[in-house]
């Protein structure tokens, strides 16, 4: 029977981190209502496209939980794109703890495609790009095709093929009215690097991986949503049978856009003075308009 131990239980907002040493394995959990709301309360989006970012916001929670802390400059940013679909572009990122993310579409072409579109149909031929910043000038990024039937099977094609990693992603969303609420449970083989060793990242079927992704894929959506369910008593109704689990608790989360006003003046006097000046309107004034939190900067 594993042997888990935790100071505090973790609930929403905050990022529980475990590892499972016999079986080589890591995971991360989340659960996100304050900072999904937050976000969404910047927007006056559709159901469908509240529904797509939010899986987004969990997602990024979920990888940027993979993180080192490497200082406040550390990031992972996922966008989705495409140019023959509804939605244009999805972008949302993760930088110590604070998240942020929007998304462009056709309010046209989405009225047409029903109450539940797909993510085929969302995005017709697309892309995911994800990158990873880790402070100092190091980044990393893998671009993949946007397939499968959610943002969460893309999120796992991403770690087979750009990272080599077997990982086992799933994610809950659920509206109560104009509350939203998000969960995911991420799981990964870790890869053995020990000279002389096998690399455990090559093998898919290894057997310690098989094993615990049967484990993880047998979560509920309702267990991720469900406020009165700890992120610990997730992993322990997972992985009760292993000899130890060893959980930590994580970033706490919240909502942070990184625009201001000195930023953007900033940004435009990098500009010739007269490509400032055909920035103006008749008012003298140039108006920089934040796409993450759709606050409009009035810049004289």
């Amino acid at each position: 029977m594993a042997n888990m131990t935790a100071i505090k239980e973790t609930y929403s907002d905050k990022i529980l981190g475990f590892t499972i040493p016999n079986r080589n394995a890591r995971g991360r959990a989340v659960r996100l209502d304050g900072v999904i709301n937050d976000v969404l309360s910047a927007h006056n989006y559709p159901s469908p496209i509240t529904h797509l970012l939010s899986e987004a916001l969990v997602l990024c929670a979920l990888m940027g939980g993979l993180m080192k802390r490497e200082g406040e400059e550390a990031q992972v940013t996922m966008q989705a794109q495409t140019k023959s679909g509804a939605v244009s572009l999805l972008v949302c990122d993760f930088r110590g703890g604070t998240m942020r993310g929007y998304v462009d579409f056709d309010d046209a072409a989405l009225g047409g495609l029903g109450a539940n579109p797909t993510l085929g149909a969302l995005f017709g031929e697309g892309y995911l790009a994800i990158t990873f910043e880790t402070g100092a000038g190091r980044r990393h990024q893998g671009i993949v095709p946007l397939e499968g039937d959610s943002l969460a099977e893309a999120v796992e094609t991403y770690f087979s093929q750009s990272e080599q990693v077997p990982t086992i992603v799933r994610i809950a969303t659920h509206a109560n009215g104009d509350c939203k609420v998000g969960g995911g449970l991420l799981v990964q083989h870790l890869a053995d690097g020990e000279e002389g060793r096998e690399r455990l990242h090559v093998r898919m079927d290894h057997p310690d991986w098989e094993h615990v992704s049967t484990m993880a894929s047998s979560i509920k959506h309702n267990e991720l949503i469900d406020p009165e369910l700890s992120m610990d008593a997730i992993v322990w109704r997972l992985f009760h049978e292993e000899p130890e689990v060893r959980v930590q608790q994580g970033l706490a989360l919240s909502k942070g856009c990184r625009c201001s006003k000195e930023y953007y003046l900033s940004v435009i006097a990098r500009f010739p003075a007269e490509e400032q000046e055909a920035m103006r309107n008749e008012d003298g004034v140039i108006q920089v308009d934040c796409a993450f939190c759709s606050t409009v900067f009035q810049l004289s």
